[in-house]
């Protein structure tokens, strides 16, 4: 990434945190499409649809399996509130 910058993340459901750290990008399932998340992007709310949260970091990649909720932008920080939510499998 030339800008140097990355994204905090925080994965949370009601289960307890997941989740949390430094990462490049976010992918987002929404209930109508699909949202992916870089620094510097605009503040946002969108409500989650059931899908795979995929966090992109720079030693490895994170997946969750996800269903309803919200993912919040602000400042470079991304919270995803899911519902329901479990660490995939790689």
């Amino acid at each position: 990434m030339a800008s140097g910058k990355s994204l905090q993340v925080e994965v949370v459901s009601h289960e307890g945190r997941l989740w949390h750290g430094a990462a490049l990008s976010v992918q987002v399932p929404t209930v109508d499409g699909s949202l992916g998340v870089l620094p510097g992007r605009q503040p946002l709310l969108a409500q989650m649809g059931e899908g795979t949260v995929t966090v992109s970091c720079t030693s490895e990649v994170m997946s969750f399996e996800v269903s309803g909720g919200f993912a919040s932008v602000d400042s470079d920080f991304v919270t995803v509130v899911a519902d329901h939510a479990t660490v995939a499998e790689q």
